[in-house]
């Protein structure tokens, strides 16, 4: 059974069985990644561990019917949750209590919420769940400076892009992207501006309020703006299928 046949099979019928077998399969990514982070205050095991969390997680959520190899979307998967792990380690720390305490109920009612619906809240989802303001979920989420890779940036729809639907790993050791061409061509398409969001949100992580201030825009133009991107580098990668 191929790749393909493989994930449509678990998508199907929910096999846990199925599952594991698929997370076997791709351990050694998890490996190689948590390796790459040793030397920096943390154990290779809890490293593994985060890794490890982050493919199971990765196998829920990857969709075969979109293109993508499944070590194209796992690997910036996992990497962002191994920098978000050391970033929320080091960080949390010295935020406000009453930020700190936001921040993790956020956490848990995302998965909470994910393993209800199979999808990751929207910031108005959590906000009705939380009994708090929309505006405070965002801003205990960017306090931390943390861009996950698996959160939707479009915080008004369900169907928001997370990163790795967007942008490649530049470092991906497992295979290059088949369709880079492609992106690239569709990153062409944007302004310097736009290129300039992509660079600060997707390439160096940044939260929203950091690429507002490098940027000089608001923090409401940089939401609004990423949504115009996404669009646009979907629209673009769709039609360069199509035509392809």
């Amino acid at each position: 059974m191929n790749e393909e046949e493989l994930f449509r099979k678990y998508r199907e019928t929910h096999d846990v069985a199925l599952r594991n077998e698929i997370v076997e399969k791709y351990l050694y990514i998890a490996a190689v990644l948590a390796k790459k982070f040793v030397g920096r205050g943390v154990d290779y095991d809890d490293l593994y561990q985060v890794a490890s969390l982050a493919l199971i997680k990765g196998v829920d959520r990857f969709d075969e019917r979109k293109g993508l190899k499944f070590s194209t979307f796992i690997t910036p998967t996992i990497t962002g949750e191994i920098k978000n792990y050391f970033r929320d380690r080091s960080r949390l720390v010295h935020l406000p209590r009453k930020v700190s305490e936001l921040r993790v109920s956020i956490k848990r009612a995302s998965e909470e919420f994910f393993a209800e619906t199979g999808r990751k809240p929207t910031a108005k989802e959590l906000a009705a769940r939380l009994g708090v303001s929309e505006e405070e979920v965002l801003r205990a989420s960017d306090a931390g400076g943390v861009v996950s890779l698996d959160v939707p940036v479009d915080h008004e729809g369900e169907d928001g892009m997370s990163l790795h639907e967007v942008l490649p790993a530049d470092n991906d050791v497992f295979e290059k992207v088949e369709d880079r061409d492609a992106l690239e061509s569709a990153l062409r398409t944007l302004t310097d501006q736009e290129r300039e969001l992509v660079r600060y949100r997707f390439g160096r992580e940044l939260s929203q309020m950091e690429t507002a201030k490098r940027m000089g825009v608001s923090q409401m133009n940089v939401s609004r703006m990423e949504r115009r991107v996404l669009q646009k580098l979907r629209e673009t990668m769709k039609k360069a299928m199509v035509e392809g």
